[in-house]
Order: structure tokens, then C-alpha cells, then sequence
């Protein structure tokens, strides 16, 4: 039995569901910057609400997509994937629905400043729960590498790239948390409800290009018969 590498073509999914992640992110961010300026705050609250509840979903299931391509040599098998980033995938899942969800009665006109603010608390502790996915998916991709070839510059890269992003996750998180039990308490509600989706946004961005950048900086190995 040997190692050899898929066709980029196997690595299209998650790699664009990575790039879809970020444009999601880039939305988020512009409609906060819109709404931030004072037009229609609201409405433009409720829609980036609608949009990042989008791209948790997309995140999740673009992480899970790549999870399921990962091929566990025997060096690798048994190391587990770890429950807290089990959990993580779980809740980008459930909180993109809610978050959507969300969103909708938002722009519906009913209690749109509340509901907006507890999504973004919701976001963030989304965010901080699946900090550790992407690097633990890093982790899995060069455990099923290290028979087959030395460590690469672009996995090295990689690696950087995947620490940082989990490092950003949890303190944009914490920091949305934070805006967003002010916000719900009354305290300048939309601007700080408006100022979480902006930062969330800026961060699903970095998620997103990371993602992407594991696809194709890292190509998953194929077992072939010899």
C-alpha cells in the first residue's frame, strides 16, 4: 500500500465553502459599516445578522467536509479527534440556524435591537467553542503527511495560519460576549450590537481564508493500491 496525493479537483468543496465563508464575512462587515453610519441600522443589523448566521453554517460543514477527507494513516489512527472540537462543530451549527433565525423576526420588526444583540452573544460564544477546530483539523492533515513527505514551507504556513485563527476566534468572541450582554442590558444598544457583527465579520474572514489556505497549502493524501 502506498501514498499518493489526490486531484485538486477533490479539494474543491471545502475549499470554496472556505472562500463563500469569507465573502459571508466581508458582507457581515459591510453591512455593520453601513449600518454604523447611520443608515437604516436596523434593517442593515438584522440582515448582517441573517448573513453570519449563513457563513457559521458554512464554516461548520466546510470543516466537517474536510474533516471526512482527512485519510488517517496508521501513525495517526489513534489519535482522537478532540471533544472540544467536536463540540465546536456542533455549535457553528446550531447557533447559524438561531442566528438566522434570528435575523428573519428581526427584520420582521419584532424586538429587533434585543434579538440582534442576544444573536451576537450567541456568535461569540459560537466563535470561542470551535476556536480550536481548524487548528485541530491542521494537526490531522500533517499527522496523515508525516509518512509521506518532509514538512513544507506552505505547511508551515499553514500551521501559523491555523494558530492564529484560533488565537483571534477566541478573543473576538469573548469580546462579542461582552458587547452584547451591554448591548441586550440597554447600554448603546445598536452601536455596540452593530460594532460585534463588524469584528465578527472581520474574523469569519480570517477563518474563511485559512480554511481555504489548509485546502490548498496542504494536499490530503490518498491511499492507492500498489
Amino acid at each position: 500500500m502506498s501514498m499518493t496525493y489526490t486531484e485538486m479537483s477533490s479539494a474543491e468543496v471545502p475549499a470554496y465553502g472556505g472562500l463563500v465563508d469569507a465573502i459571508g464575512g466581508i458582507a457581515t462587515a459591510v453591512l455593520a459599516i453601513v449600518a454604523l453610519t447611520g443608515y437604516a441600522p436596523g434593517t442593515m443589523g438584522a440582515i448582517a445578522t441573517v448573513i453570519f448566521g449563513a457563513a457559521l453554517l458554512i464554516q461548520g460543514g466546510t470543516v466537517l467536509s474536510e474533516y471526512a477527507h482527512v485519510v488517517f494513516p496508521a501513525e495517526a489512527a489513534s489519535q482522537p479527534v478532540e471533544k472540544f472540537a467536536e463540540g465546536g462543530l456542533s455549535a457553528l451549527f446550531m447557533v447559524g440556524i438561531a442566528g438566522i433565525v434570528l435575523g428573519v423576526l428581526a427584520l420582521l420588526g419584532i424586538a429587533a435591537p434585543t434579538l440582534t444583540a442576544i444573536a451576537v452573544i450567541a456568535f461569540g460564544s459560537a466563535l470561542v467553542m470551535s476556536s480550536n477546530s481548524v487548528r485541530q483539523l491542521y494537526a490531522l492533515q500533517t499527522a496523515t503527511k508525516k509518512a509521506a513527505s518532509s514538512r513544507l514551507a506552505s505547511e508551515f504556513v499553514a500551521g501559523e495560519m491555523a494558530s492564529g485563527s484560533s488565537s483571534v476566534q477566541v478573543v473576538v468572541g469573548m469580546a462579542a460576549i461582552v458587547m452584547g450582554i451591554l448591548a441586550v442590558a440597554g447600554t448603546s444598544s445598536a452601536t455596540l450590537t452593530l460594532a460585534a457583527l463588524l469584528v465578527l465579520g472581520l474574523t469569519v474572514i480570517l477563518t474563511g481564508s485559512t480554511l481555504t489556505g489548509l485546502v490548498f497549502g496542504l494536499m490530503r493524501p490518498a491511499r492507492t493500491a500498489s
